[in-house]
C-alpha cells in the first residue's frame, strides 16, 4: 500500500489550483488514492456542505479548513476562492457526494476560477450515473454506448410529464437521479408515459449496504417499488432503455413515435395508431398500446 501512497504522492500539484475531487456516493473505501492525497495537501476544501465534508475528512483521519460553496452563495464564494488561488494555494472543492458540477453545484465556480486564470484540475471518481450506466448490460450497448444524462426530472406532474415525452424519443438509454419522496410519482409518470415493455434499471443506495439494482418492464416498475416498503428508501438513480433498443423488441421507433404523437393531437388513440402504422411500416398493435399509455398519460395532468 505504501508504494501506492508514494505514486500518488510523488505527482505534481501546483499551486495556484483549484482541484475538482470526486468523492463517495455511499461507500467511503471508493475515495482515490490521489482524492485522499490532494485533500490532504490542500490548503483549503471548499465543499457543498461543510458538515458532510468534514465527517468525510474525519473518517479518513484529515482535518483541512473548510469553506461552504453551494448553490445559494457559489457566485460570491467563487471570488473568494479566486483570491486565495492568485496568492498560490491550492484549493480542493468537493461536493457531498460524487463529483461535482454532475447534478451539484460547482460549474458556476469552475467558470469564475477559469475564467480569472487560474488552472483547474479534474480527479475523476465515483460518480452514480455512470455506476448505473456500467451494470445496465445491453440497455446502454444496444445504443453502441451512447446516452443520455437528464439530472433530475421536473418535480411538477405536468412539466415531469412533458420531459418524459421528449426523452421517450431518444433511441439510446437515458438516465436520470430521483429522490425517494419523489419516487414513487415518476415511476408511475415513466409507467405512463412509456411503452410498457421498455427496460428500467433501478439503482437504489449505490455502493452503500442496501445497494438495490433491478432492471424490469417499466410497466411493472411502480408495482416492485410497493412490494416492498423498504424500496422507497435512499437516493435512485433511473437507466431508461432507449427506443432504438426497444424496437429490436417490437417498440415503435422514435420516428413512429414521432408521427403518432402528432396524429393523436387530432384523431382517436385506435385511428391514429392506424395511419400511423399505415405511414411508418410500424405494428399497428404496438402503436394502439402506445397511444393509450400517452392519451393515461395525458389524463393523469
Amino acid at each position: 500500500m505504501s508504494d501506492w501512497i508514494s505514486l500518488a504522492a510523488s505527482q505534481s500539484y501546483p499551486a495556484g489550483t483549484l482541484y475538482v475531487v470526486a468523492t463517495p456516493i455511499g461507500n467511503v473505501a471508493d475515495l482515490s488514492l490521489r482524492a485522499l492525497h490532494v485533500l490532504g495537501l490542500a490548503d483549503a476544501v471548499a465543499c457543498e456542505d461543510t458538515r458532510n465534508t468534514g465527517q468525510l475528512l474525519s473518517r479518513v483521519g484529515l482535518q483541512r479548513p473548510l469553506v461552504a460553496v453551494h448553490e445559494h452563495n457559489e457566485r460570491e464564494a467563487a471570488g473568494r476562492i479566486a483570491e486565495r488561488l492568485a496568492a498560490g494555494e491550492r484549493i480542493a472543492y468537493v461536493s457531498d457526494a460524487g463529483t461535482p458540477g454532475i447534478s451539484d453545484p460547482g460549474a458556476r465556480l469552475v467558470e469564475a476560477v477559469r475564467a480569472a486564470g487560474h488552472p483547474v484540475v479534474p480527479l475523476p471518481g465515483p460518480s452514480a450515473a455512470v455506476a448505473a450506466l456500467s451494470v445496465a448490460g445491453d440497455l446502454l450497448d444496444a445504443g453502441a454506448g451512447r446516452f443520455t444524462f437528464a439530472g433530475f426530472l421536473p418535480p411538477k406532474p405536468k412539466a415531469r410529464t412533458e420531459a418524459i415525452a421528449r426523452l421517450a424519443a431518444l433511441e439510446h438509454a437515458w438516465v436520470c437521479y430521483e429522490a425517494p419522496h419523489r419516487i414513487a410519482d415518476t415511476l408511475a409518470a415513466l409507467a405512463a408515459g412509456l411503452p410498457g415493455e421498455r427496460r428500467l434499471l433501478v439503482g437504489r443506495e449505490l455502493t452503500k449496504l442496501f445497494e438495490d439494482i433491478a432492471v424490469v418492464p417499466v410497466a411493472q416498475a411502480p408495482a416492485w417499488l410497493a412490494a416492498d416498503p423498504n424500496r422507497a428508501k435512499g437516493e435512485f438513480v433511473l437507466v431508461v432503455e432507449g427506443a432504438g433498443s426497444a424496437a429490436a423488441d417490437g417498440v415503435p421507433d422514435a420516428e413512429a413515435q414521432r408521427v403518432l404523437a402528432l396524429l393523436l393531437a387530432e384523431l382517436p388513440a385506435k385511428r391514429a395508431a392506424k395511419l400511423a402504422a399505415a405511414i411508418t411500416g410500424a405494428e399497428t398493435g404496438a402503436l394502439y398500446q402506445l397511444a393509450l399509455a400517452q392519451r393515461a398519460g395525458d389524463a393523469g395532468d
